[in-house]
Protein backbone atom coordinates (compact mmCIF):
# COMPACT_ATOMS: atom_id res chain seq x y z
CA UNK A 1 0.00 0.00 0.00
CA UNK A 2 1.40 3.63 -0.56
CA UNK A 3 2.37 6.08 2.17
CA UNK A 4 0.01 8.92 2.75
CA UNK A 5 0.71 11.31 1.02
CA UNK A 6 1.67 14.63 3.03
CA UNK A 7 2.46 18.63 1.79
CA UNK A 8 6.01 19.18 2.10
CA UNK A 9 7.98 22.12 1.68
CA UNK A 10 11.54 20.88 0.78
CA UNK A 11 11.22 18.47 -2.07
CA UNK A 12 14.62 15.65 -2.89
CA UNK A 13 14.62 14.47 -6.06
CA UNK A 14 16.39 11.22 -6.91
CA UNK A 15 17.16 10.09 -9.76
CA UNK A 16 17.65 6.26 -10.53
CA UNK A 17 20.52 4.73 -12.23
CA UNK A 18 21.60 1.49 -14.32
CA UNK A 19 19.05 -1.47 -14.03
CA UNK A 20 16.48 0.66 -14.04
CA UNK A 21 15.04 0.61 -17.54
CA UNK A 22 12.58 -1.35 -19.32
CA UNK A 23 11.27 -1.33 -22.90
CA UNK A 24 8.40 1.62 -23.17
CA UNK A 25 10.13 4.10 -21.01
CA UNK A 26 9.09 7.22 -21.36
CA UNK A 27 6.74 6.76 -25.10
CA UNK A 28 3.50 7.48 -22.88
CA UNK A 29 5.28 9.93 -21.62
CA UNK A 30 6.19 11.80 -24.69
CA UNK A 31 2.91 11.43 -26.03
CA UNK A 32 1.22 13.47 -23.13
CA UNK A 33 4.32 15.94 -22.88
CA UNK A 34 5.31 18.22 -25.41
CA UNK A 35 8.65 18.92 -23.24
CA UNK A 36 9.65 15.62 -22.85
CA UNK A 37 9.14 14.79 -26.87
CA UNK A 38 11.42 17.56 -26.96
CA UNK A 39 14.16 16.15 -25.06
CA UNK A 40 13.76 12.91 -26.70
CA UNK A 41 14.32 14.83 -30.21
CA UNK A 42 17.52 16.28 -28.82
CA UNK A 43 19.13 13.67 -27.54
CA UNK A 44 18.14 11.58 -30.86
CA UNK A 45 20.15 14.76 -32.57
CA UNK A 46 22.87 14.66 -30.45
CA UNK A 47 23.65 11.06 -30.33
CA UNK A 48 22.66 10.82 -34.11
CA UNK A 49 20.95 7.15 -33.42
CA UNK A 50 17.72 6.47 -32.65
CA UNK A 51 17.63 6.18 -28.66
CA UNK A 52 14.08 7.22 -27.99
CA UNK A 53 13.23 4.26 -29.99
CA UNK A 54 15.37 1.99 -28.35
CA UNK A 55 13.59 2.94 -25.26
CA UNK A 56 10.29 2.57 -26.64
CA UNK A 57 10.38 -0.33 -28.68
CA UNK A 58 14.16 -2.18 -27.83
CA UNK A 59 14.57 -4.79 -28.28
CA UNK A 60 15.18 -5.08 -24.77
CA UNK A 61 18.88 -7.06 -25.32
CA UNK A 62 19.83 -4.32 -26.97
CA UNK A 63 18.74 -1.66 -24.34
CA UNK A 64 20.31 -3.20 -21.56
CA UNK A 65 23.64 -3.11 -22.74
CA UNK A 66 25.79 -0.82 -20.52
CA UNK A 67 26.84 1.18 -23.70
CA UNK A 68 22.87 1.71 -24.27
CA UNK A 69 21.05 1.48 -20.54
CA UNK A 70 22.98 4.56 -19.16
CA UNK A 71 22.20 7.06 -22.00
CA UNK A 72 18.72 5.86 -22.10
CA UNK A 73 18.23 5.87 -18.38
CA UNK A 74 19.73 9.66 -18.69
CA UNK A 75 17.27 10.87 -21.26
CA UNK A 76 13.78 9.35 -20.07
CA UNK A 77 14.84 10.76 -16.26
CA UNK A 78 15.38 14.14 -17.81
CA UNK A 79 12.34 13.88 -19.82
CA UNK A 80 9.99 13.28 -16.77
CA UNK A 81 12.12 15.90 -14.94
CA UNK A 82 11.14 18.31 -18.10
CA UNK A 83 7.44 17.22 -17.76
CA UNK A 84 7.64 18.23 -14.54
CA UNK A 85 8.37 21.31 -15.22
CA UNK A 86 6.01 22.08 -18.37
CA UNK A 87 3.34 20.48 -15.45
CA UNK A 88 4.03 23.32 -12.57
CA UNK A 89 4.44 25.91 -15.06
CA UNK A 90 0.61 24.98 -16.24
CA UNK A 91 -0.72 25.56 -13.00
CA UNK A 92 1.07 28.68 -11.72
CA UNK A 93 3.70 27.08 -9.47
CA UNK A 94 7.40 27.18 -9.25
CA UNK A 95 9.19 24.22 -9.04
CA UNK A 96 11.74 24.51 -6.71
CA UNK A 97 14.06 21.10 -5.40
CA UNK A 98 15.25 21.61 -2.43
CA UNK A 99 18.22 19.09 -2.72
CA UNK A 100 19.20 16.54 -5.36
CA UNK A 101 20.60 13.45 -5.88
CA UNK A 102 21.32 10.03 -7.83
CA UNK A 103 22.14 6.63 -7.70
CA UNK A 104 25.36 5.64 -9.60
CA UNK A 105 24.71 7.29 -13.04
CA UNK A 106 21.96 8.60 -11.65
CA UNK A 107 24.42 11.51 -9.82
CA UNK A 108 24.94 13.20 -13.88
CA UNK A 109 21.20 13.39 -14.50
CA UNK A 110 20.94 14.78 -10.73
CA UNK A 111 23.89 16.93 -11.55
CA UNK A 112 22.29 18.53 -14.70
CA UNK A 113 18.58 18.75 -13.04
CA UNK A 114 20.54 20.96 -10.53
CA UNK A 115 22.14 22.96 -13.00
CA UNK A 116 26.04 21.84 -12.56
CA UNK A 117 26.21 20.63 -16.54
CA UNK A 118 23.78 21.11 -19.06
CA UNK A 119 22.05 18.87 -21.23
CA UNK A 120 24.24 18.20 -23.97
CA UNK A 121 27.44 17.81 -21.85
CA UNK A 122 25.56 16.00 -19.67
CA UNK A 123 24.74 13.67 -22.28
CA UNK A 124 27.81 13.47 -23.85
CA UNK A 125 29.38 12.49 -20.51
CA UNK A 126 27.17 9.63 -19.46
CA UNK A 127 27.64 8.40 -23.22
CA UNK A 128 31.49 8.01 -22.89
CA UNK A 129 30.82 6.69 -18.88
CA UNK A 130 28.68 3.59 -20.81
CA UNK A 131 31.55 3.39 -23.09
CA UNK A 132 34.39 3.26 -21.31
CA UNK A 133 33.12 1.29 -18.52
CA UNK A 134 32.36 -1.67 -21.60
CA UNK A 135 36.25 -1.04 -22.61
CA UNK A 136 37.05 -1.37 -18.58
CA UNK A 137 35.51 -4.35 -18.24
CA UNK A 138 36.53 -6.26 -21.47
CA UNK A 139 40.38 -5.15 -20.22
CA UNK A 140 39.52 -6.46 -16.45
CA UNK A 141 36.46 -8.43 -16.37
CA UNK A 142 34.45 -8.94 -13.37
CA UNK A 143 31.19 -9.38 -12.09
CA UNK A 144 28.84 -7.59 -9.04
CA UNK A 145 26.16 -9.76 -6.52
CA UNK A 146 23.56 -8.73 -4.52
CA UNK A 147 23.75 -10.09 -0.71
CA UNK A 148 20.26 -9.75 0.98
CA UNK A 149 20.01 -9.95 4.76
CA UNK A 150 23.33 -9.56 5.84
CA UNK A 151 25.06 -6.12 7.69
CA UNK A 152 27.31 -4.31 6.31
CA UNK A 153 29.37 -4.80 9.02
CA UNK A 154 29.33 -8.77 7.54
CA UNK A 155 29.63 -8.16 4.24
CA UNK A 156 32.46 -6.05 4.59
CA UNK A 157 33.88 -8.82 6.84
CA UNK A 158 33.69 -11.07 3.82
CA UNK A 159 34.74 -9.00 1.02
CA UNK A 160 38.35 -9.25 2.90
CA UNK A 161 38.34 -12.56 3.79
CA UNK A 162 37.69 -13.54 -0.40
CA UNK A 163 40.06 -10.44 -1.62
CA UNK A 164 42.97 -12.50 -0.63
CA UNK A 165 42.24 -14.18 -3.84
CA UNK A 166 41.68 -10.58 -5.47
CA UNK A 167 39.96 -7.70 -5.25
CA UNK A 168 36.25 -8.11 -3.67
CA UNK A 169 34.29 -4.85 -2.47
CA UNK A 170 31.67 -3.46 -1.46
CA UNK A 171 30.00 -1.49 -4.11
CA UNK A 172 26.69 -0.24 -2.96
CA UNK A 173 25.27 0.12 0.26
CA UNK A 174 21.47 0.12 -0.64
CA UNK A 175 19.75 0.26 2.91
CA UNK A 176 20.14 -1.94 6.22
CA UNK A 177 20.38 -5.94 4.77
CA UNK A 178 20.58 -4.96 0.86
CA UNK A 179 24.35 -5.12 0.39
CA UNK A 180 26.03 -5.13 -3.80
CA UNK A 181 29.42 -6.00 -4.03
CA UNK A 182 31.84 -6.26 -6.85
CA UNK A 183 34.85 -7.24 -8.46
CA UNK A 184 36.95 -10.08 -10.13
CA UNK A 185 35.27 -13.08 -10.60
CA UNK A 186 37.43 -15.60 -8.50
CA UNK A 187 37.40 -13.62 -5.53
CA UNK A 188 33.36 -12.58 -6.11
CA UNK A 189 32.26 -16.37 -5.79
CA UNK A 190 34.50 -17.04 -3.01
CA UNK A 191 32.61 -14.03 -1.51
CA UNK A 192 29.34 -15.36 -3.07
CA UNK A 193 30.17 -18.66 -0.84
CA UNK A 194 30.93 -16.82 1.95
CA UNK A 195 27.62 -15.05 2.33
CA UNK A 196 25.36 -18.04 1.79
CA UNK A 197 27.62 -20.16 4.32
CA UNK A 198 26.85 -16.93 7.02
CA UNK A 199 23.26 -17.34 6.28
CA UNK A 200 22.64 -14.61 3.75
CA UNK A 201 18.58 -14.70 2.90
CA UNK A 202 19.40 -14.12 -0.60
CA UNK A 203 22.86 -14.29 -2.88
CA UNK A 204 22.45 -13.35 -6.28
CA UNK A 205 24.93 -13.08 -9.12
CA UNK A 206 23.94 -10.12 -11.53
CA UNK A 207 23.95 -10.42 -14.80
CA UNK A 208 26.80 -8.15 -15.88
CA UNK A 209 30.41 -8.48 -16.75
CA UNK A 210 31.72 -5.19 -15.57
CA UNK A 211 32.69 -5.03 -11.68
CA UNK A 212 31.44 -1.24 -11.56
CA UNK A 213 32.41 0.52 -8.19
CA UNK A 214 35.81 -0.71 -7.78
CA UNK A 215 39.13 -0.41 -8.96
CA UNK A 216 38.62 -2.10 -11.70
CA UNK A 217 36.99 0.66 -12.99
CA UNK A 218 39.95 2.99 -12.77
CA UNK A 219 40.91 3.47 -16.56
CA UNK A 220 37.27 4.08 -17.19
CA UNK A 221 37.44 6.68 -14.06
CA UNK A 222 40.58 8.52 -15.68
CA UNK A 223 38.81 8.56 -18.89
CA UNK A 224 35.75 10.29 -17.73
CA UNK A 225 38.19 12.58 -15.06
CA UNK A 226 40.04 13.59 -18.68
CA UNK A 227 36.39 14.16 -20.17
CA UNK A 228 35.36 16.34 -16.95
CA UNK A 229 37.86 18.45 -17.01
CA UNK A 230 36.84 20.24 -20.22
CA UNK A 231 33.14 20.65 -19.80
CA UNK A 232 31.66 24.10 -17.60
CA UNK A 233 30.88 22.17 -14.09
CA UNK A 234 28.84 24.85 -12.67
CA UNK A 235 27.48 25.59 -8.99
CA UNK A 236 24.22 23.78 -8.38
CA UNK A 237 21.42 25.75 -7.75
CA UNK A 238 20.79 23.71 -4.61
CA UNK A 239 23.30 21.07 -3.02
CA UNK A 240 23.92 17.76 -4.58
CA UNK A 241 24.51 14.87 -2.45
CA UNK A 242 26.87 12.72 -3.13
CA UNK A 243 27.37 8.72 -3.18
CA UNK A 244 31.23 8.73 -2.19
CA UNK A 245 30.67 10.14 1.09
CA UNK A 246 26.97 10.86 1.18
CA UNK A 247 28.48 15.07 1.35
CA UNK A 248 26.59 18.04 0.51
CA UNK A 249 28.63 19.23 -2.74
CA UNK A 250 27.46 22.67 -3.17
CA UNK A 251 30.48 24.21 -5.66
CA UNK A 252 31.26 23.29 -9.73
CA UNK A 253 34.39 21.76 -7.88
CA UNK A 254 32.96 19.51 -5.41
CA UNK A 255 30.25 18.27 -8.31
CA UNK A 256 33.33 17.68 -10.54
CA UNK A 257 35.26 15.97 -7.83
CA UNK A 258 32.00 13.40 -7.31
CA UNK A 259 31.67 12.61 -10.85
CA UNK A 260 35.14 11.92 -10.98
CA UNK A 261 35.82 9.70 -8.36
CA UNK A 262 32.40 7.61 -8.53
CA UNK A 263 33.21 4.86 -10.47
CA UNK A 264 35.80 3.76 -8.30
CA UNK A 265 34.48 4.18 -5.07
CA UNK A 266 30.84 2.63 -3.92
CA UNK A 267 27.37 3.99 -3.55
CA UNK A 268 26.29 5.10 -0.24
CA UNK A 269 23.02 5.42 -0.73
CA UNK A 270 21.38 4.84 2.83
CA UNK A 271 23.82 7.46 4.00
CA UNK A 272 23.09 9.76 1.07
CA UNK A 273 18.87 9.52 2.00
CA UNK A 274 19.84 9.51 5.78
CA UNK A 275 21.76 13.08 5.35
CA UNK A 276 18.65 14.53 2.91
CA UNK A 277 16.47 13.48 5.54
CA UNK A 278 18.43 15.05 7.73
CA UNK A 279 19.15 18.53 6.28
CA UNK A 280 15.39 18.96 6.11
CA UNK A 281 14.13 17.24 3.11
CA UNK A 282 10.71 15.91 3.85
CA UNK A 283 9.83 14.40 0.59
CA UNK A 284 11.17 12.17 -2.01
CA UNK A 285 10.20 12.25 -5.33
CA UNK A 286 11.72 9.67 -7.87
CA UNK A 287 12.46 11.44 -11.20
CA UNK A 288 12.93 8.59 -13.96
CA UNK A 289 11.85 5.12 -15.02
CA UNK A 290 10.95 2.56 -12.55
CA UNK A 291 10.53 2.68 -8.12
CA UNK A 292 13.44 0.80 -7.27
CA UNK A 293 14.68 3.94 -5.20
CA UNK A 294 11.04 4.61 -3.70
CA UNK A 295 11.38 1.28 -2.21
CA UNK A 296 15.24 1.61 -0.76
CA UNK A 297 13.94 4.72 0.80
CA UNK A 298 10.97 3.63 2.56
CA UNK A 299 13.03 0.32 3.31
CA UNK A 300 15.73 3.11 5.02
CA UNK A 301 13.10 5.13 6.81
CA UNK A 302 9.08 4.41 6.33
CA UNK A 303 8.17 7.42 8.00
CA UNK A 304 9.41 9.69 5.25
CA UNK A 305 7.28 10.65 2.08
CA UNK A 306 8.56 9.22 -1.57
CA UNK A 307 6.81 8.98 -4.61
CA UNK A 308 7.87 7.40 -7.85
CA UNK A 309 5.99 9.42 -10.71
CA UNK A 310 6.80 7.09 -13.61
CA UNK A 311 4.50 4.70 -11.55
CA UNK A 312 1.59 6.60 -13.21
CA UNK A 313 2.79 7.20 -17.22
CA UNK A 314 -0.09 8.90 -17.99
CA UNK A 315 -1.05 10.05 -14.41
CA UNK A 316 -0.64 13.56 -15.00
CA UNK A 317 -4.23 13.48 -14.01
CA UNK A 318 -4.26 10.76 -11.49
CA UNK A 319 -5.00 10.99 -7.71
CA UNK A 320 -1.56 10.79 -7.24
CA UNK A 321 -0.17 13.32 -8.92
CA UNK A 322 -3.07 15.93 -8.19
CA UNK A 323 -1.32 15.04 -4.67
CA UNK A 324 2.24 15.84 -5.27
CA UNK A 325 1.21 19.17 -7.29
CA UNK A 326 -1.30 20.14 -3.99
CA UNK A 327 1.53 20.35 -2.10
CA UNK A 328 4.56 22.24 -4.33
CA UNK A 329 6.01 25.22 -3.38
Amino acid sequence: MDQEIKPWSRLALIFPGQGSQHVGMGQKLAQVSKAARDVFRRADELLERNLSKLCWEGPAEELESTRNQQPATFVTSIAWLEALKERWASIGRTFQPFLFAGHSMGEFTAAVAAGSISFEDGLELVDARGRLMEEAGRENPGGMASILGLPEEKVLEICAEASKEGYVGLANSNCEGQSVISGYLKPLERAMQLAEQAKARRVVRLPITIGSHSPLMAKASEGMAALLDRVKVKDPIRPLVGNVNASLLRTGAEVCQELKEQLTHGVQWQKTIERMRDEGADMFLEVGPGSVLTKLVRRIDYSVNSVAISDDYEGMLSERWALVEAAAR
